[in-house]
């Protein structure tokens, strides 16, 4: 079978997600072609994945119209894995291959940004716009078709944001106007929004059948895909029976999605973490983090961002997901970058409340505290920069800084500092009891 797609990323996410669309379609007949997926960072897996011949056991499991539903599958639809910090000659030589047409990307919410410190030259660029950007001038001199790029990262506009560090390289890099043309009119950035919970590798019996499965994937059957523009003639995903919606614009149910479910598990990561709570089934378990989410949801959350119908069914089949028995989803794993992801996911929240209101709202500002006083004193998962920032200053010089949040808040400092105070004086358990007592 052909290669068709360059995938950026190994992660559980995106093997448990379009990995496994991709899989389907190819045994239906609906597609030919595989996936190489490309390591983004110099620490990945993809010597592990070719080891097992970049085939893994993938296990979907959960309640879906009130029944219990479970699948395996084992997934073949990835042909190789190339680390560019390993093979850079290899990563650039998919640039030759004309039968490429799709470009799918999961980097994290931290993944999509310009470092001009990046170089044409490099071997490869340390930010995956950058690499991007040296396959794309190795297309462009080879004279061939350019590419669908599809974004899943979760941030505004993920298309669009890719494309404009892109054309930002071009410039920096002196490529040329020619290039710069072959960018904008031959190759086409959409906006997605993808929710699935991938929770990984697990720890329970289904390791027993596959113990050699390095890549073992567990997901919930509940998936969406919104992605603007239409492509179906050529991934024919609402054929292969996939709840993907081909639309103009993804940004409504972007702003649903991001700021409910993913807000959701952001608002509550470090809290859980600092008091042992393990996954997000024992969270929904737990009657004091139960309540907490629940009152940061239905009274600011949802206010936030327009309580009507379609939001409040949303929440409600988060908090049905976070329940699944089958979903082991754990806090560890949804800590990685927890900064980037709280200015996309919570912040904006915070501040729309904050404007409708006049006030802060005060559970989601508690998890904010909490947040901070995690990544100052437990360990956290993130660069060594920020881990090392956060931890050598004061909240206020941290809300201030706009590279960590994309805006100046040290307007929260007395509250921030408030709410920290009582972490550090009553314990994370105490201080949240006590603002539910508010």
């Amino acid at each position: 079978m052909k290669e068709t797609i360059i995938q950026f990323g190994e992660g559980n996410f995106l093997r448990g997600f379009f990995d496994y669309f991709l899989d389907v379609m190819n045994k239906k007949g609906l597609h030919d072609g595989k996936a190489v997926v490309i390591q983004p960072i110099p620490e990945g897996k993809c010597a592990a994945l070719n080891a097992q011949n970049s085939k893994y056991n993938l296990y979907l499991r959960g309640i879906e119209n009130g029944e219990i539903k479970q699948e395996h599958r084992l997934i073949e639809s990835i042909s190789r894995c190339i680390n560019p910090y390993v093979d850079f000659d290899e990563y650039l030589a998919l640039a030759d291959n004309p039968d490429f047409r799709f470009v799918v990307s999961n980097t994290t919410e931290a993944g999509i940004a310009f470092d001009e410190a990046c170089k044409f030259d490099d071997k490869p660029c340390q930010s995956f716009p950058g690499k991007l950007t040296q396959l794309f001038y190795r297309r462009f001199k080879n004279n061939l078709a350019g590419f669908v790029c599809l974004a899943c990262e979760l941030i505004d506009n993920n298309g669009d944001e890719l494309k404009n560090c892109v054309l930002k390289y071009a410039k920096l890099w002196g490529l040329g106007d020619d290039f710069i043309a072959w960018i904008e009119n031959e190759n086409v950035f959409v906006n997605t929004l993808v929710d699935r919970i991938v929770t990984g590798y697990p720890n329970d019996e289904t390791v027993e059948k596959h113990p050699d499965d390095k890549f073992l994937d567990t997901a919930e059957i509940f998936h969406l895909w919104v992605i603007e523009g239409d492509f179906e003639d050529e991934l024919p995903l609402k054929k292969a029976g996939f709840n993907v919606m081909w639309t103009n614009d993804a940004k409504p149910y972007k702003k649903i999605k991001v700021r409910i479910l993913n807000g959701a598990h952001t608002s509550l990561v470090a809290a859980c973490l600092l008091l042992g709570i393990e996954t997000v089934g024992e969270a929904m378990e737990n009657e004091l983090t139960f309540k907490f989410l629940s009152k940061a949801m239905n009274e600011e959350i949802l206010p936030a961002i327009g309580k009507n119908d379609n939001s409040i069914s949303f929440a409600n089949s988060v908090f049905d997901r976070f329940k699944n028995p089958y979903i082991k989803h754990k806090w560890r794993s949804i800590a990685l970058n927890s900064i980037s992801k709280f200015s996309v996911r919570v912040l904006p929240t915070i501040l729309e409340y904050k404007e409708i209101n006049k006030v802060y709202p005060k559970y989601l500002t508690l998890s904010l505290a909490y947040l901070l006083y995690f990544y100052k004193n437990d360990i956290p998962e993130d660069s060594a920069q920020v881990i090392e920032y956060i931890r050598n200053n004061k909240i206020q010089d941290i809300l201030k800084n706009e590279e960590l949040w994309q805006a100046d808040i040290s307007d929260m400092t007395n509250i921030v500092n408030e709410y920290y105070n009582k972490i550090n004086d009553l314990g994370v358990e105490e201080t949240m009891k006590w603002i539910l007592s508010e």
